[in-house]
């Protein structure tokens, strides 16, 4: 991953809601490959590849890759082994 640079999840809040229908970066998920679990909002986020690529802020697995389309959006679910979706949050 070299000198590439990230951000949070918060920063993808707009395309999560695109994806849910409701907010998301407080709902959390769990990393398929070390168990890790995280907010949404804590993961990393990489802007800067083809598409939008979401990383496990411990082990750095890819957990989820976005990419726009002309229209929608495709999605795939790499490593994330599941994700939450509580309204208590």
């Amino acid at each position: 991953m070299g000198g590439e640079t990230h951000v949070d999840g918060n920063a993808i809040a707009g395309a999560l809601y695109e994806l849910f229908g409701r907010e998301m970066t407080e709902q959390r998920g769990c990393c398929g490959h070390c168990g890790a679990v995280n907010a949404l909002g804590a993961v990393h986020v990489y802007l800067d590849a083809p598409g939008i690529v979401l990383r496990c802020p411990g082990c750095t697995s890819v957990l989820v890759v976005m990419v726009r389309e002309y229209d929608g959006m495709r999605v795939s679910f790499e490593e994330l082994r599941w994700i939450e979706s509580s309204s208590s949050k």
